[in-house]
């Protein structure tokens, strides 16, 4: 269900710099959602296909970037790319790990058409 406020939020920036840019509409939208977030792309969107009618944004085609997560070693200072589920560090073992990357949620690029 928090896809419907993470949608909102999204149509809330999209439809701001869409008119601060004075667009006839809003044609598309780049989003970065970091692994680690709960958020589903096809919520986002079925939400989205809802509540953009009648705005300067409907019809706007949502293009998700999903970044793996990255954590760091505390112990050791590892880099690692977090696969499927959580594991210790492959160098020392640690599961004391930080993250790095990977929980990021912003919109990245808007594409307008203007009159």
């Amino acid at each position: 269900m928090h896809e419907l406020k993470v949608t909102e939020d999204i149509l809330r920036i999209a439809n701001e710099e869409g008119e601060a840019c004075q667009a006839k509409r809003v044609t598309d939208i780049y989003l970065t959602i970091g692994k680690l977030s709960s958020v589903v792309d096809d919520s986002v969107q079925f939400y989205w296909d809802y509540i953009s009618q009648g705005t300067i944004c409907e019809g706007a085609i949502l293009h998700f970037n999903r970044p793996p997560a990255l954590l760091r070693c505390r112990q050791c200072g590892e880099i690692i790319t977090l696969k499927d589920e959580l594991a210790p560090c492959s160098e020392c073992h640690s599961f004391d790990l930080e993250v790095i990357s990977g929980d990021e949620m912003q919109v990245d690029q808007i594409e307008i058409e203007k009159d």
